[in-house]
């Protein structure tokens, strides 16, 4: 195989991860509190290819003498785009939205049979009946357990309504009687690319003796804060699908020109083949 044909195949190899980003961003233009994914490239190693000593070769050139010949292109990171997305109203009294750029909500799941915490920006929260419906449990959507400042957040059956203050902390009323039932855990990572993507829409932490971090370096607990969080709305994805669709059209032409590539070198090598 020419060298032309190898660094179009692994050029094509990257491009392909890069569409299946974009139509992971796409897909979940949609999810509530989803951030986008955001993939760079960069230049695999290359040979330098020096020409004969002239020194009218150097006259007027901004660059080194001779031929540099690349090995293609690699995906050389995917990072998240942490911006905040647009909060929409939805005047449900459980949906609340983190006004924090880098704030998370803690989750607690359970994974062949490991309990470990993770982090969402997801507000969307429901309750879910425990110990013979005399309890019910503040959870997501999966039925995951919201941390609150004490584990998981249980409110005795019979209250009348149910609130969620701008600090975090949850309030039942009973008759004419309001009660402060739990408070949610909200942690800032201070350190938010390191977190990894576990889907789900959720992170977790990496592994921090590879890293060299303690835990305290990248999550750290928010304080008391009155304007933590807006109740009564959702933050939507931070997608940007006009982007996602240019993004697209690029990474569809860069892969069809090398594909091109391949099919004008094969021809070439035939028509080589062909000489007598």
């Amino acid at each position: 195989m020419s060298r032309t044909m190898i660094q179009a195949a692994v050029t094509m190899n990257q491009l392909q991860n890069k569409l299946d980003l974009i139509g992971n961003n796409m897909a979940n233009s949609q999810t509530t509190g989803f951030k986008s994914r955001q993939a760079n490239f960069s230049s695999l190693l290359f040979q330098q290819m020096n020409n004969m000593t002239d020194p009218a070769n150097a006259e007027g050139r901004l660059t080194p003498d001779g031929l540099r010949i690349g090995a293609g292109a690699k995906l050389g990171s995917t990072n998240i785009n942490l911006s905040q997305g647009t909060l929409t109203e939805t005047e449900r009294a459980l949906d609340t939205a983190l006004l924090g750029e880098n704030h998370f909500y803690q989750v607690q799941v359970v994974e062949n049979g490991v309990t470990e915490t993770r982090y969402t920006r997801d507000g969307a929260f429901y309750l879910s009946p425990m110990n013979n419906d005399q309890e019910v449990m503040l959870t997501n959507s999966d039925g995951s357990p919201i941390l609150g400042v004490n584990g998981p957040i249980l409110i005795e059956e019979g209250f009348d309504d149910i609130a969620i203050q701008p600090n975090g902390q949850i309030e039942v009323r009973r008759g004419n009687q309001t009660e402060v039932v739990g408070r949610l855990a909200i942690v800032e990572a201070v350190r938010p690319r390191l977190l990894e993507a576990t889907g789900n829409n959720e992170f977790k932490l990496p592994n921090l003796n590879e890293l060299g971090f303690n835990f305290g370096e990248i999550i750290q607990n928010v304080g008391d804060n009155e304007s933590l969080l807006k109740s009564g709305a959702l933050e939507m994805s931070n997608v940007d699908i006009s982007k996602e669709m240019s993004d697209l059209i690029m990474t569809q032409r860069s892969y069809q020109f090398n594909a091109r590539t391949i099919s004008m070198s094969d021809q070439m090598s035939g028509l080589v083949n062909q000489l007598r």
